[in-house]
C-alpha cells in the first residue's frame, strides 16, 4: 500500500494555533452548554408563568429542547436510539396525562415532572462520560514512556545485531491487551468534521485533519482494502503498532474498525513530509539547512533501528522514503506510513512480496518475493542520498528505458571518486560540513549496494552516522538485472534467501 500522495500534504501556514482556538472553542462550547441547562432548569419551574396555555408552552419548549440536546450531543447511532427511546416514553407519559379528570394541574405537573427527570439523567449522562474519559486519559498517562532518542544505543545490540530482538508472541484466544482507543465511525466524522479537510492522498487511503475535543490536532488515515483483512488480525496489528514506543516513530492514537475500511488516528505534524520540503522548490530546500537533514538522517536511522533491532516483535517497514517521513514544528523526523497491509499471522515466506513499495526505494531483492532488514537499509540509503543532494534519486524515463533506480548512488559514487563531491550536493544549502557530508554520503553508498549481504544493519548505520564506526567507500557491487518497474513480473524467481528471521511484521501507515 502506497502512502499518501504529499503533493497534498503541505503544512498549513506558520503562525496558526489551531489547538489555542480549538480549546477556546471547547470552552465557549461548554459555557453555552451550560447556559442552556440552566435555563432550561428555570423554564420548567412551575411558578414561571400564570396562565395555564403558558404553561403548557413553557414545558412543551422545555421538552424540544432537552431532546436536541440528547439527540444533537449522542457519539454514535446506539446512543441516538437509546435516547430515541427513552424521549419516546417520557412523551407517552405526557401524552397519557393530557386527558386527565384531575383538572389543568394534571398535564403541567405531569410535564414538569418528565421534564425534570430528562433533565437529571442528562446531567448524569454527561457526567459519567467525563468521569471515564478522564480515567481513560490517567491510564495512558500511565503507561511506559517512549524510549529517548538522544541516548546511544547499546553497544551489544551494536555488535550483534542479529541477536537482538524478537521473541514471538503468545498465541490466545481473540482477547487482545494493549489496545489503543477506539472510536467510533460517529467519532471519526467528528473529529474530521465530516471529512471536511483532506491532507493526503494515495491509491487506496486518504489521510484527513481533525481535532479531538482536548484541542489535539490529529491525522486520520482512511483505508480502503481490496483484500478482506480479519479482525482479529487487524486489532493485534494494531496493538503492536500502539506499543511501539520510539521518539522518531509516528505513535497511533486510535482506530475505527468498519466493514468497508479502517480508519487509524495519529498526531497531526505540522510541517508536513519531507518530501515537500525537499522536491518542491529551491526555496523550500533553503529552509532546510545542513544540520537540520543531519538531524533528520540520524532520527529515521534510530527508528528503523528500533524497528529492527530493539522491539520485541521484528519490524519490516518496506516503503521508507521522504514521503513517508514527517517533520514536527521543530523538524525533527517522524517516521509514518504504518497501516494495515499484510496479516502478521503470515510467514513472509508464503507471501507474494513482489513489487512492494515505491520504484526507486525499493531494494532489488524486493522483485523476489526475498524480504529482510536490508530491504529497509536499502530504501534509507537511497532516501539519505536524496537528502544531501536535494533531488530525487529516480524518475522514470519518457523517451529510454535504460534509466535504472540507482541512478543517483552511480552519480554520487563516480563523483566521489574524482573528487567531485561538491557537485552533488544541494546547492541550496548555505555552507555544509565537508566532512560531515562526506561520511554520510558513504554511509549512504554502503546502504544501496545491491547485494543485500554486503549492506550494513540499521545499528550500525547509526553507529557510523554518530562516528562510533567509520564509514568506507564501499567497492563496487555487481549489478542486479534490469528490471521493468511498469509491468509485473509473471512468474516468481527462486529468493536468493529468506527473511532475517520468520516472526516479521510489516507495517506501513
Amino acid at each position: 500500500m502506497s502512502g499518501p500522495d504529499d503533493s497534498a500534504a503541505a503544512p498549513p501556514p506558520q503562525g496558526c494555533c489551531c489547538a489555542c482556538a480549538s480549546v477556546l472553542w471547547k470552552i465557549v462550547k461548554v459555557i453555552l452548554h451550560v447556559a442552556t441547562l440552566l435555563t432550561v432548569f428555570v423554564l420548567i419551574l412551575p411558578g414561571i408563568a400564570q396562565g395555564f396555555g403558558a404553561r403548557i408552552a413553557l414545558q412543551s419548549v422545555s421538552y424540544a429542547v432537552l431532546a436536541c440536546l440528547y439527540i444533537g450531543t449522542s457519539s454514535d447511532r446506539a446512543e441516538k436510539i437509546i435516547c430515541g427511546v427513552f424521549l419516546g416514553v417520557l412523551a407517552a407519559v405526557i401524552v397519557a396525562a393530557a386527558p386527565s379528570a384531575k383538572g389543568k394541574r394534571a398535564p403541567v405537573t405531569v410535564m414538569f415532572a418528565c421534564n425534570l427527570v430528562a433533565l437529571l439523567v442528562y446531567c448524569t449522562w454527561k457526567i459519567c462520560k467525563l468521569v471515564q474519559a478522564c480515567l481513560r486519559r490517567l491510564r495512558v498517562r500511565g503507561k511506559a514512556p517512549a524510549a529517548d532518542p538522544e541516548a546511544p544505543l547499546v553497544k551489544a545490540q551494536l555488535q550483534k545485531p542479529e541477536a537482538a530482538c524478537t521473541a514471538p508472541e503468545r498465541q490466545t484466544t481473540f482477547h487482545i491487551d494493549d489496545l489503543p482507543r477506539k472510536f467510533s465511525y460517529d467519532e471519526i466524522r467528528a473529529v474530521t468534521r465530516d471529512f471536511g479537510t483532506v491532507v493526503g492522498r494515495g491509491g487506496s487511503a486518504e489521510v484527513f485533519r481533525g481535532l479531538l475535543d482536548d484541542g489535539t490536532a490529529v491525522a486520520v488515515k482512511r483505508i480502503t482494502s481490496y483484500k478482506p483483512v480479519g479482525e482479529e488480525d487487524f486489532l493485534r496489528e494494531i496493538s503492536i503498532v500502539a506499543n511501539v514506543h520510539q521518539r522518531s516513530l509516528v505513535r497511533l492514537l486510535g482506530y475505527c474498525l468498519l466493514q468497508g475500511g479502517q480508519y487509524l488516528v495519529y498526531p497531526f505534524l505540522e510541517n508536513g513530509s519531507l518530501d515537500w520540503w525537499l522536491f518542491h522548490g529551491e526555496e523550500r530546500r533553503r529552509l532546510l539547512p545542513w544540520p537540520a537533514r543531519r538531524r533528520i538522517a540520524v532520527d529515521v536511522a534510530r527508528a528503523l533501528a528500533y524497528l529492527h533491532h530493539e522491539c520485541r516483535r521484528q519490524i519490516l517497514h518496506l516503503d521508507i522514503k521522504p514521503a513517508n517521513i514527517l517533520l514536527d514544528g521543530g523538524f525533527r523526523a517522524h517516521v509514518s506510513d504504518f497501516g494495515i497491509s499484510m496479516s502478521i499471522a503470515q510467514d513472509l515466506t508464503s507471501v507474494d512480496t513482489r513489487g512492494r513499495g515505491t520504484p526507486g526505494y525499493m531494494a532489488p531483492e524486493i522483485w523476489f518475493s526475498s524480504l529482510s532488514t536490508k530491504s529497509d537499509v536499502y530504501s534509507y540509503g537511497m532516501t539519505l542520498l536524496e537528502l544531501v543532494g536535494g533531488r530525487r534519486g529516480y524518475q522514470t524515463s519518457r523517451d529510454s528505458s535504460s534509466e535504472t533506480p540507482d541512478l543517483l548512488a552511480r552519480v554520487v559514487r563516480e563523483k566521489m571518486a574524482r573528487g567531485e563531491l561538491k557537485d552533488v550536493v544541494d546547492a541550496a544549502m548555505a555552507a555544509v560540513d565537508e566532512g560531515e557530508v562526506e561520511a554520510v554520503v558513504k554511509v549512504g553508498l554502503c546502504c544501496v549496494q545491491h547485494q543485500r549481504e554486503l549492506r550494513p544493519s540499521m545499528a550500525t548505520v547509526v553507529d557510523m552516522l554518530e562516528g562510533r564506526v567509520a564509514a568506507d567507500l564501499p567497492p563496487e557491487s555487481r549489478a542486479s538485472p534490469i528490471v521493468n518497474f511498469t509491468v509485473p513480473l509473471s512468474a516468481p524467481v527462486t529468493p536468493n534467501g529468506g527473511t532475517d528471521k520468520n516472526n516479521v511484521s510489516s507495517f506501513q501507515y
